[in-house]
């Protein structure tokens, strides 16, 4: 095998990908550049060749790539953006590779948005970065030992858009996967939506048949780690306690004078065929929260009103407050202080799914809106992703679970909130279906409402790649704890 670089770059017109070779070829380590087109073509531009691909993410083009290399290293570049290398930026990524024997290696880079430069740092990747959103920018850097490896390795699925993800889990399996935390170059970005419009990309009916293959491909990944859960649950007895309330609504709420209103009414107004209760737990809000909560409770008896004793809570903290609390009901049903039940029927629905399922926990489903509760996209989030077989292994891969979350409060004394602002849902989900049957709601009972104080409407870079680091741990703990019960 040579020394030096293979190249494989999309091709959809020729003057981004003119510019792009002239700067590839900047640097003497690059040997060919092959030209990924979705129809005939020869040799589109002078000192490169094509390769026809179906699907520039598809195995087939995986397959093509392995077989094409006859240098030790490759790059990927995976959109036909404008890509410039920065200051001996390729040599950077070679000597990383080399240094450390990495199966791939990224990079942290820059963006143009509107003609401004602006870094784009990213996050390092761990055995939980098993999302198929991870970040790895616009370059792969892929040594061709563990890409030839890969495809000799056990699934040999034709995916036609998993390819890549395929690629990444089974390098990972072997091969460091390493971050450079340099901005080794800069690209023109094109998507320019907001986090908040973005993170619901995955549950878009139109994307379904991607999801069956990203599915399929994680799984065959956890079965190959060790990790892999079959369908087998621990049976749970559901009236194994007494509770004098069958059910309690919790609100952990920090200044939301503007919209607890909303909330606390849309459960007062339940119909149930049981006794209920709502613990809103405040936690020490400073805007008018407090003195709204307390006089709807003065009038409200199924409302308490409670102000924990400690003040340095998150939302899992305060969770924990009110599964704690006395008062708690079997089951504890979650309600975000900006956020509504869909209508009266909510709380009998999720106890009744309780019962038919006999489950620990359960998820329901939920419509997004603007704050005057207007429809907006992608409307309904069903998460049909999940199914009662392989679920909470696909849990794993994807970045929620749904919402409104309800839980069986003795199971849930037991495994404890995250005392977090962010994630701490999801990290109860993962940790719950490692041994119990989750049951679904795939009917809209909930409301999420999209405004401009929402805490996850409008991320920047930074406090994205800290909420991703944060579910990436918690999946890299997730899947240690799996692979120890498959152990034992």
């Amino acid at each position: 095998m040579k020394k030096g670089i293979t190249v494989f770059m999309p091709f959809s017109g020729r003057e981004i990908a003119k510019k792009n070779v002239e700067e590839l070829r900047k640097s003497p380590l690059v040997d060919e550049v092959y030209l990924l087109v979705s129809s005939n073509a020869e040799e589109i531009i002078d000192d490169c060749k094509s390769l026809r691909v179906e699907a520039l993410f598809g195995s087939r083009t995986i397959e093509l790539m392995a077989k094409k290399s006859d240098t030790e290293h490759n790059l990927f570049i995976i959109h036909d953006n404008l890509i410039e290398f920065g200051y001996f930026g390729i040599e950077r990524f070679l000597q990383v590779a080399e240094d450390t024997g990495s199966g791939i290696v990224y990079s942290d880079y820059y963006e143009t948005k509107k003609n401004l430069r602006i870094p784009h740092p990213i996050t390092d990747y761990q055995s939980g970065s098993i999302r198929d959103d991870f970040n790895f920018g616009y370059v792969y850097f892929i040594s061709t030992l563990a890409l030839k490896k890969a495809q000799l390795s056990g699934n040999k699925s034709n995916y036609l858009f998993a390819g890549l993800y395929d690629l990444r889990l089974k390098i990972s399996a072997r091969y460091p996967v390493t971050r450079v935390p340099e901005f080794l170059y800069t690209t023109i970005e094109t998507d320019t939506r907001e986090s908040g419009e973005k993170q619901f990309d995955y549950v878009d009916p139109k994307n379904r048949a991607v999801q069956i293959e990203m599915e399929e491909a994680a799984t065959e990944h956890l079965k190959e780690i060790g990790a892999y859960l079959k369908p087998e649950f621990q049976e749970i007895n559901l009236d194994e306690e007494f509770f004098e309330i069958e059910a309690s609504v919790i609100i952990p709420v920090k200044n939301r004078a503007g919209t607890i209103i909303d909330a606390v009414e849309s459960v007062l107004i339940q119909k149930t065929t049981f006794p209920f209760n709502l613990i809103v737990i405040d936690n020490y809000s400073t805007d008018g929260t407090t003195e709204i909560l307390k006089e709807m409770a003065s009038n409200n008896p199924p409302l308490i009103h409670y102000i924990p004793q400690r003040d340095d809570l998150g939302i899992g903290g305060c969770w924990t407050a009110g599964i704690q609390h006395e008062k708690c009901g079997r089951f504890a049903i979650q309600l975000d202080s900006d956020d509504l039940y869909k209508d009266g029927t909510t709380i009998q629905t999720v106890v009744d799914t309780f019962r038919k399922e006999k489950c620990a926990m359960v998820v329901g489903s939920y419509q997004m809106t603007n704050f005057n509760l207007e429809l907006i996209p992608p409307g309904l989030i069903d998460h049909r992703e999940w199914t009662p077989d392989n679920g909470r292994n696909n849990a794993l891969r994807i970045n929620g679970l749904g919402a409104p979350r309800a839980f069986y409060t003795p199971v849930l004394r037991k495994i404890k909130v995250p005392d977090v602002s962010y994630g701490e849902d999801y990290a109860l989900g993962l940790a719950i279906s490692r041994n119990y049957k989750i049951g679904r709601i795939y009917e809209p009972v909930y409301l999420c409402r999209r405004w401009e104080g929402n805490s996850d409407a409008a991320l920047d870079i930074a406090k994205q790649n800290i909420y991703n680091v944060y579910k990436d741990r918690i999946r890299t703990f997730e899947i240690m704890a799996r692979q120890r019960k498959n152990s034992l």
